[in-house]
């Protein structure tokens, strides 16, 4: 009588956006780690591929395209290319976002439609171009990026980004209610005060200072790093989360049931 063996999983395909730094090269690395084959992107060539180069080094596998979520020709052609290849994407991490402190007096329709371009519509563009192969496997996962300052929190001279944050709560829970007979889920993270470039901005955010003085008021007393999301995002798209569609979970160390 032969054992039976187990084989090892088929690695995934994970497409992650904005994936050259914080949260999203976090995340890339994240999965490379789980085994999966990682397609990082970015407008920030250099940095992406040297989270490719991290991947290789530790044994994961990875690649680079540089890709602007602004172009539905390049998300369209970057995303066919990739099915031409590996069949359906399995999961997409929609991460690329941008943070423009701009108060309302200076708020012009160029600087609100440049956020609104990355931060929402980049998510739709990827999504709906990924959409048709996952559908025709019968599976697939979404997870995007949202922020406290989506859900609950708002943030003065930023109103373009909350409305955009909030706008991907909406899109996701469209999605995923649109999708799930599909066997595709669709839900999102907000992450709360993580540290990141973005938020270590002394312009566009709090600043090293104001970061650290932000750890102080957090219930787990400190502020987030991008491990602390991406390990939810790697959940997120896990069996474990196989009954979770359209949600958007908050992880932010307390922060809003803190305050609220």
């Amino acid at each position: 009588m032969s054992a039976h063996i187990a084989s090892a999983p088929t690695p995934r395909v994970v497409l992650v956006t904005g994936a050259g730094i914080g949260i999203g090269r976090a995340t890339a690395k994240t999965f490379a780690a789980a085994g999966d084959h990682v397609v990082v992107t970015d407008v920030l060539e250099a940095e992406g591929r040297a989270v490719v180069a991290e991947i290789a080094a530790a044994g994961g596998k990875a690649e680079f395209a540089f890709l602007d979520v602004r172009s539905t020709d390049a998300v369209d052609a970057l995303v066919a290319g990739l099915e031409a290849r590996f069949g359906a994407v399995d999961v997409i991490v929609a991460n690329a976002g941008i943070a423009h402190k701009v108060p309302l007096s200076e708020m012009t329709d160029e600087k609100w439609d440049l956020t609104l371009e990355i931060d929402l519509k980049g998510i739709l563009r990827v999504v709906r171009a990924a959409a048709p192969a996952m559908k025709a496997k019968g599976k697939g996962v979404v997870v995007a990026l949202s922020s406290i300052m989506g859900v609950a929190y708002g943030w003065d001279e930023h109103v373009h980004y909350s409305a955009a944050k909030a706008g991907v709560v909406g899109l996701v829970r469209g999605l995923g209610v649109e999708l799930a007979r599909d066997g595709i889920r669709v839900n999102a993270v907000a992450p709360g005060y993580i540290r990141t470039a973005q938020l270590l901005h002394p312009v566009n955010s709090l600043g090293p200072q104001g970061a650290e003085a932000a750890g102080a008021f957090i219930p787990m007393g400190r502020i987030g790093e991008p491990e602390d999301i991406a390990d939810v995002i790697l959940f997120l798209a896990s069996d474990g989360a196989r009954y979770m569609t359209g949600q958007t979970v908050v992880v932010d160390g307390g922060l809003l049931p803190g305050r609220y």
